[in-house]
């Protein structure tokens, strides 16, 4: 009976895409009634055997759905024959392949959505959040914060010149078509992220970005990108816990004509790629004080490492050059210059203390 065959196949086609639109707890509870059901139609045409433990009868149940059929269970009866054919068969392989369809779909939807910049990372911790896209600048900024992290937390992209993940192996992406957005700041995760690196397409869109950071994330450390370096100062004033460069220092370029090579000694500092550059670390809380000089001495001779800038405790001055007797407490940011980030643990320092007193 062709017609037949052929109204019971457009019948489940309707059903399976009609199953593969639902929810995941509907499905669950349509494959649940379905199995309820196929189990009364066994014990009314008397195939005990597939019913006699629940089991085996999830066994038979499973393997008919998913197309196995070992064939050391199957109906024995003509009728029990006959409603696997019309009844189980047809309803188990069609909830069976709805499932694998709606996970397949799930799993590219979610994928997608990440790609496309919907996807939220509220929930991540210790991470960079970059704000703002300008192609070849970005990437190269991406890169070098990729090779400089010591451990595994992958940066968060937020820009609106994209309109999908452009670099999708290494970070992840976050759309706004406001670098302002205080919704897409909290999707970053900004609020728990290590620092937030902002650069827009000009200065109006970075200083309402670098607001909205501040109101998104307040204890974040903000680094930010500005042309005008009257803006920038204005902004590295009234913001706390915020660094501001502008493209062109006039500073450097005079120190430069003054002091031929101090710009490649600045470039040599901050570069990621030369064999000596410039890091910080935290003294733990709790170090008894220890005189810099000292430190210094120290420091040179346990971690070869040369210390160079002091920054207190919660407090935005620096205190480069120190005289000798400055003391440095738990707390306080060290700056310093060495061949790879080096970092004395609590009980280095406790000795190191000890040691010098």
């Amino acid at each position: 009976m062709p017609w037949f065959m052929g109204v019971m196949r457009r019948t489940w086609q309707r059903i399976y895409y009609a199953i593969a639109m639902l929810r995941w707890s509907v499905l669950i509870a349509v494959i649940a009634l379905h199995a309820v059901i196929s189990y009364i139609v066994l014990a009314a045409t008397g195939e005990t055997e597939l019913i006699s433990d629940l089991w085996v009868y999830f066994y038979y149940y499973t393997t008919t759905a998913t197309t196995v059929g070992y064939g050391d269970l199957s109906p024995q009866t003509e009728a029990g024959r006959t409603a696997a054919a019309i009844i189980i068969l047809p309803g188990a392989i069609a909830l069976f392949t709805a499932v694998l369809g709606k996970a397949v779909s799930d799993i590219g939807n979610q994928w997608r959505r990440g790609l496309d910049g919907k996807g939220n990372y509220a929930s991540r911790r210790d991470h960079i959040v970059v704000v703002g896209w300008q192609e070849r600048t970005t990437m190269r900024l991406i890169e070098t914060l990729l090779e400089e992290r010591t451990y595994d937390v992958r940066p968060v992209l937020m820009a609106a010149a994209v309109e999908e993940n452009p670099m999708p192996e290494s970070i992840d992406f976050v759309f706004s078509e406001r670098l302002s957005d205080l919704d897409n700041f909290a999707r970053t995760g900004a609020a728990g992220a290590q620092s937030i690196l902002i650069r827009g397409a000009n200065d109006d869109d970075t200083l309402a970005a670098t607001l909205a950071a501040r109101a998104a994330a307040p204890d974040v450390h903000i680094v930010a990108h500005l042309e005008n370096e009257d803006t920038a100062r204005l902004i590295e004033h009234q913001i706390d816990n915020i660094e501001v460069f502008s493209s062109i220092s006039v500073d450097m370029m005079v120190r430069a004509a003054h002091d031929p090579g101090s710009s490649r000694l600045a470039n040599l500092m901050f570069s990621s790629r030369t064999e000596s550059t410039a890091f910080s670390l935290q003294v733990p809380t709790g170090t008894p004080p220890i005189a810099y000089l000292d430190a210094l001495v120290a420091l040179k001779r346990s971690h070869r490492i040369t210390l160079i800038e002091i920054s207190e405790q919660g407090g935005r001055h620096l205190d480069l050059n120190c005289v000798g007797d400055r003391m440095i407490e738990g707390g306080d940011t060290l700056f310093y210059i060495a061949n790879e980030r080096r970092e004395p643990n609590e009980r280095e320092w406790r000795e190191l203390s000890a040691q010098l007193t």
